[in-house]
């Protein structure tokens, strides 16, 4: 299906952590070799961002070789103070060209009257020039990106020619319950395969290609909570039912 709102952007950083957010709290965290459909919506968040619609990634080309480089850090003890010592394994020197596009959040009919798509897919292309509207992270805050736009395949990528490479089970996206079941959280799951230096995302809401894991009750928060509606700060804040 082609869509009239695609952009496209390059980011790149020193470094890249792409974890698996089920299983990152506590211990030595270790990047996957390549990032995750919600690190790169989390990319666009940072952008340019509106409860009207929802950014869907379509695919990711990686431009530089997956290279790993050990740090140590000192995590936060959960169970008692104090800190604990860690070697994380962050990916060093990343480079991607990212292609999107947005659609309307359903669940929001209160927002109709903005689904004005030649409005958002402008401020979008603006908002890539300059950079984002706010910081942007490679999978955790001291991983530090940057953008800029670019064309989706232009310029010569490490992986080009390269053939299939496939990354075994990987973490996909949330499903977020003001996009889509309204008091559940759900995980994704999948098995990306790079294709000449590109991964191909499924949609979100496609069944076939994509395990998901219940993690549980969560309800959105109302939209005009604390002045986050006006602020753009919505996404990701939840009242969970524990």
């Amino acid at each position: 299906m082609k869509y009239k709102n695609i952009v496209e952007f390059k980011v790149w950083g020193r470094y890249a952590l792409f974890t698996d957010p089920l299983t990152k709290i506590g211990g030595e965290k270790f990047s996957y070799q390549i990032p995750t459909y919600e690190a790169l919506k989390g990319i666009l968040s940072s952008v340019y961002w509106k409860p009207t619609f929802v950014w869907i990634v379509d695919k990711v080309r990686v431009m530089k070789p997956i290279r790993t480089q050990t740090r140590s850090a000192k995590p936060v003890k959960y169970g008692s103070s104090g800190h604990d010592l860690a070697i994380y394994t962050y990916l060093a020197d990343v480079e991607y060209q990212v292609q999107a596009h947005f659609e309307w959040n359903e669940k929001r009919p209160d927002l109709e009257k903005d689904r004005n798509e030649n409005k958002h897919f402008y401020v979008a292309k603006r908002m890539i020039e300059r950079g984002g509207r706010r910081d942007v992270f490679l999978g955790t805050r001291e991983c530090q990106g940057y953008v800029e736009p670019c064309t989706f395949g232009e310029g010569k990528g490490a992986y080009d020619g390269y053939g299939e490479l496939a990354f075994g089970l990987m973490f996909h996206g949330f499903d977020y319950p003001d996009e889509s079941k309204p008091v559940e959280l759900w995980a994704r799951f999948w098995r990306p395969v790079m294709k000449d230096g590109v991964v191909t995302f499924p949609h979100p809401n496609e069944t076939q290609a994509l395990i998901r894991k219940f993690v549980r009750k969560m309800t959105a928060a109302p939209p005009d909570s604390v002045g986050l509606k006006e602020e753009g700060l919505l996404e990701g804040y939840m009242e969970g039912n524990v």
